[in-house]
């Protein structure tokens, strides 16, 4: 076979790959539900619980929309101050002065227990201290909507749910967020077949953000809360599997109408941040390979061919780059994303992707990852 007859196959099973992949979004999309409002106020007392290390420029935002729900009359919001040294309590404590509503727990600068990561740690602190038969977990870079707490519930009750995880706005403003940003909703709402995980008690078909997650209060101590994922490095996705494992049924949703969220705000802690983490995603080395594999043929190969050789593959290799511009495009339209032109840039986000995903390989195995000054080693 000759080198031109090659690459042409390979355009080809790219290109065929990308198709695959924009159809499965295309009817995927008609199964991704967004919660509103209840016609009725919610009749149960809800916990919102925000774990806090060092977040002083944004934790102000996020208590006082915690606090603005609309139709929660019994409303218990906690906020743990994980030994942040920079203000982020007194800010909190601050927000609200007086509203019997809010309690700031302070922990002191210490590493978590054997076997924990920070941030399970802080988790399972919090839900100790909540009352509320329903708890969301809300990081302290999200802002919610008003009526978020309200829709949340009434989903997680309306269709006899134990989790609902909703997928933040995710804002994105450096070049790096928005290369890499989009692909935290676009990656499942693309790949994932979101009616049948909904039906299914199958651990692997769990996605979920830790940015916020609603869950049923007697479910989540019954599935082991946050002590069933003490050392994973991605806990969300392991507290639905957990959930799952336990036999009871999880939901993923779009939340970009009820919650937004600004993960990374420089390029350096969009590189640390996806560092930590990227490495545990697909169940090691292997599973690290192929996905990237998969995604570099179907999203990089065809982009590639389309100034390449040959004008059937040129031709081959725009219907497959089309294909993956058009994935991007109907879940950033339908989620409320940036469309045009960020989706152009498919190719690049792939690619920048990849490039993180095997720096975080090459972190995990030096051990040099760290977040918010603590070391991040699952399973420590």
């Amino acid at each position: 076979m000759t080198a031109s007859r090659g690459w042409a196959r390979l355009v080809t099973v790219g290109t065929v790959t990308a198709i695959a992949i924009a159809a499965h979004t295309a009817y995927n999309l008609r199964s991704l539900r967004r919660p509103r409002r209840p016609a009725a106020p919610v009749s149960e007392r809800v916990s919102v619980l925000i774990p806090a290390r060092n977040e002083s420029a944004t934790i102000d935002a996020a208590v006082r929309s915690a606090l603005a729900q609309v139709a929660v009359p019994d409303l218990d919001v906690v906020v743990l101050d994980d030994g942040s040294t920079d203000g982020t309590g007194a800010i909190a404590s601050g927000t609200a002065s007086g509203d019997g509503r809010l309690r700031v727990v302070r922990a002191d600068d210490e590493p978590p227990p054997a076997g924990w990561l920070g941030k399970p740690w802080a988790c399972a602190r919090l839900a100790q201290e909540a009352s509320g038969s329903v708890l969301v977990f809300m990081d302290a870079d999200v802002t919610l909507a008003d009526d978020a707490v309200a829709a949340l519930v009434d989903d997680l009750r309306s269709r006899g749910l134990a989790m609902v995880a909703p997928y933040p706005a995710q804002e994105a403003e450096g070049w790096l967020e928005r290369l890499v940003q989009p692909l935290v909703i676009w990656s499942w709402a693309a790949t994932m077949p979101l009616a049948w995980a909904e039906r299914s008690l199958r651990p692997s078909l769990s996605a979920a953000n830790g940015q916020v997650l609603a869950v049923d209060t007697a479910a989540y101590r019954s599935a082991g809360g946050h002590g069933a994922v003490r050392g994973d490095v991605l806990e969300d996705i392991g507290l639905m599997r957990a959930f799952k494992r336990a036999g009871f049924h999880a939901a993923t949703v779009d939340g970009s109408a009820l919650a937004r969220c600004r993960m990374y705000s420089t390029t350096g802690e969009v590189v640390d941040g996806y560092g930590k983490s990227l490495w545990a995603a697909f169940n090691g080395p292997v599973g690290s390979i192929a996905v990237n594999g998969m995604l570099l043929l179907a999203f990089v190969v065809p982009a590639a061919g389309v100034l390449g050789p040959g004008r059937r593959t040129r031709a081959i290799a725009a219907a497959g780059y089309l294909a993956g511009v058009g994935s991007r495009a109907v879940v950033a339209h339908r989620t409320g994303g940036r469309v045009l032109p960020d989706v152009l840039a498919q190719p690049l986000s792939i690619l920048a992707f990849a490039t993180l995903n095997a720096l975080s390989w090459k972190r995990h195995l030096r051990g040099e990852n760290r977040w918010k000054g603590r070391p991040v080693v699952a399973g420590t």
